[in-house]
């Protein structure tokens, strides 16, 4: 391990992106601390966070790193930015330009992504205006003139941009993964805090020394877990005919198609953060009764948060594995270059057969995050420890690590040298 640790510095380019990423990480949480102006971030905290009434906040606050309970310009994080995202991937379904766009190659996924951008800017410009008057109905807004609201406005859409330039800068010049990278350094930097709040719990009695080793063993099979699953794959064997081009041969070799069982990764469980944290936030601003109820209904933690929760996460685990793997250009290319599945028709009999395989396996993966992501709200009551230490926390953290080490491990492979999985 380390010594492929050592190689990663001794390739100059890849050296440069690792420092790069690191860099930019580095100035994410120097940003995290620059206030946002005109607004009592005490206020904020005694009103949301106090006690056990942080809720929905607190959750948000996870993805924000603590720029929320501290009120800096990253106080939205990228929420903004992936709600446009998923907005854009379920148009993309419906809208036949789009889906048009996507097949483009490069180009095309340029284009979608710059929608994103500006789906992303007039919502932030929504979500920030809303936080706005809603921190300005319980007085944590110091100057209720137009010209300090405005300028709390602008303040928290231009750091969620900045946000969204920094992950796409990661993109092009770090390794990739760049809002991934954000929303792991969000989760990361709460550690400390975290671990340091355990200890006081365990010095005030709260939580014993069995509870402390028994989130221990779950944090290992959490990360264990998610390891072998994202690594688990189907391989389907494929066949290729011999083809007589001139005086040459082609083909006559053995292959196989690899079928992840988790083709969307961590995607879907920040999916669902997202879509299910919106209606709480919105729920929160109404000042009615009702519009509380609902509230505290779907608030992390909740018997329907956890249903709906749950229901999100397979649904977009199926959405997103549908994106991304189409078996019918997999048929059609494997069609094109005299490729079969041994015992299977070519044409609509393997679409068939990679689509109903394609079910099987995403099923088992999608369970899998679930019971992953819904496992600390059954635990907490037994372990006491705080909710950001739990099953989404890590399984974000794990899986974004695991992407960023294969990124490094395929441009170390590329150089001939060891990489980190041999």
């Amino acid at each position: 391990m380390l010594k492929a640790l050592g190689n990663v510095f001794k390739v100059k380019e890849l050296r440069k992106k690792v420092l790069f990423v690191l860099a930019m990480m580095v100035v994410y949480r120097l940003g995290a601390h620059i206030p946002v102006p005109g607004v009592d971030a005490e206020v904020i905290q005694q009103q949301l966070f106090a006690g056990s009434s942080g809720g929905v906040f607190e959750f948000l606050d996870l993805f924000a790193g603590g720029a929320l309970r501290n009120f800096t310009i990253f106080a939205m994080s990228i929420t903004p930015y992936i709600t446009a995202s998923i907005i854009l991937n379920l148009l993309t379904v419906v809208i036949p330009k789009l889906e048009e766009l996507s097949k483009q190659g490069r180009e095309g996924k340029k284009k979608i992504a710059q929608y994103t951008r500006y789906g992303a800017v007039v919502l932030a410009v929504i979500q920030s205006f809303g936080i706005t008057s809603f921190i300005r109905s319980f007085g944590a807004v110091e100057n209720e003139s137009l010209f300090n609201i405005i300028l709390i406005v602008v303040s928290l859409t231009a750091g969620t941009s900045f946000l969204i330039w920094l992950g796409e800068q990661i993109n092009e010049k770090g390794i990739g993964n760049g809002i991934s990278i954000i929303i792991f350094t969000s989760i990361i930097s709460r550690f400390p805090g975290d671990i340091y709040n355990t200890y006081k719990l365990f010095q005030a009695g709260s939580v014993s020394v069995f509870n402390i080793l028994l989130f221990i063993v779950l944090a290992v099979a959490i990360i264990a877990g998610v390891i072998f699953v994202q690594e688990g794959e189907r391989r389907i064997p494929v066949q290729y005919s011999k083809r007589v081009v001139g005086r040459k041969v082609y083909g006559g070799r053995s292959t196989h198609i690899p079928m992840k069982v988790n083709q969307a990764g961590v995607i879907p469980v920040i999916f669902a953060s997202s879509v299910l944290l919106f209606p709480g936030v919105i729920a929160k601003v109404i000042p009615y009764q009702w519009a509380q109820s609902v509230a505290n209904a779907i608030q992390p933690g909740s018997t329907l948060y956890m249903v709906l929760y749950a229901l999100m996460i397979l649904f977009f685990t199926y959405f997103y594995t549908a994106i991304t793997f189409n078996p019918e250009e997999v048929a059609e290319n494997m069609k094109k270059y005299g490729g079969f599945i041994p015992g299977i028709r070519p044409g609509k009999s393997t679409i068939n057969y990679l689509d109903k395989i394609l079910v099987r396996v995403t099923l088992a993966g999608a369970l899998f995050l679930t019971a992953v992501a819904l496992l600390p709200f059954a635990i907490k009551p037994l372990t006491g420890v705080n909710i950001s230490f739990g099953g989404t926390s890590l399984l974000i953290m794990t899986g974004v690590a695991l992407q960023t080490m294969q990124q490094i491990e395929s441009h170390l492979l590329m150089r001939h040298y060891e990489g980190f999985m041999d």
